[in-house]
């Protein structure tokens, strides 16, 4: 590839990311995906600028031409946070002596509160809705729950492994961003259905998988296939614009906040580093609180 060959310490950085950071397949292809983006832009206009050249009037064209593109500021953003982690890479092994992007100031963005499935809706999806009967109907509900009932990201469960589940202690070890593990409780109901489930994989497709979910062919799920299972079925109960495995994730955490968890523990569960990101949570909860206002209060 031209963007590799001109610049061949992206693919050091890819290597950095894949075996020392030890980031997830999904995690690296974003990244490699922005930066062949913003080197490509740099060959066909400024005629392959060494890394020692790359100024911030560089990088503003580049990111000038995005929002002309139509990008969205968050997508402009990430794009910006790669950059700068590759910079660091480059002045962590001497490449480069300084980053063009101290002086880049990053697009503002509104921010907007999680969108997510109501309860009710969550209830009859899980109760009242009949899913597929056989082996691809069980594993699409127990995504499904398993979803909901652990605020997993997409990727940690289809890469869920059945050592993972600790039957024993009632819980999940999650493995999350950055190989950070994380335990996640688990009902006793949610676990006997999990080992009742993994009892007929191994009936049906032997114990050469050790992934907990397994599609019709015995093979891991693809997260395109899981993604489309979470819309189709979230589209027979909500109308919420988005429907996505994050939703469940989104619905996971604000449930937990309106039925009166603490924000610390809700921040362990979702495998967030910081608590800011988990803080977003607590608008939905001050947003029930004014609905529940309105309505039982007689001057509201």
């Amino acid at each position: 590839m031209l963007v590799q060959t001109s610049y061949p310490q992206l693919a050091s950085f890819l290597d950095y990311l894949k075996f020392e950071k030890r980031y997830s397949q999904y995690t690296i292809i974003s990244y490699q995906t922005d930066l062949e983006q913003f080197f490509s832009y740099l060959i066909s206009q400024f005629d392959t600028p060494a890394l020692g050249s790359i100024s911030a009037s560089f990088i503003r064209s580049w990111l000038a031409e995005l929002k002309n593109d139509g990008i969205s500021s968050k997508s402009i953003n990430r794009k910006i946070s790669s950059l700068k982690s590759f910079y660091k890479f480059l002045l962590k092994t001497g490449v480069v002596q300084q980053s063009p992007l101290v002086t880049v100031v990053a697009p503002k963005i509104s921010k907007r509160l999680p969108v997510f499935v109501e309860e009710k809706h969550m209830d009859d999806l899980l109760n009242r809705i009949d899913f597929e009967e056989g082996w691809a109907g069980r594993s699409e509900k127990l995504i499904i729950t398993l979803f909901y009932a652990t605020g997993m990201r997409l990727s940690e469960l289809i890469q869920l492994k059945e050592k993972q589940v600790d039957y024993g202690h009632s819980h999940i070890k999650v493995l999350g961003k950055g190989n950070k593990e994380r335990i996640v409780p688990v009902s006793n109901g949610l676990l006997r259905e999990i080992m009742l489930y993994v009892e007929e994989k191994h009936s049906l497709f032997g114990v050469a998988c050790d992934h907990v979910f397994v599609n019709q062919k015995g093979k891991p799920y693809y997260a395109r296939a899981v993604y489309d299972i979470v819309k189709k079925y979230l589209g027979m109960v909500t109308t919420i614009q988005k429907k996505s495995p994050h939703i469940l994730r989104h619905s996971f955490a604000t449930h937990l906040m309106n039925n009166g968890a603490e924000l610390n523990a809700v921040k362990e569960l979702l495998g967030h580093s910081s608590l800011a990101a988990t803080q977003v949570y607590t608008h939905n909860t001050i947003e029930k609180l004014k609905e529940v206002f309105k309505k039982a209060h007689p001057k509201a």
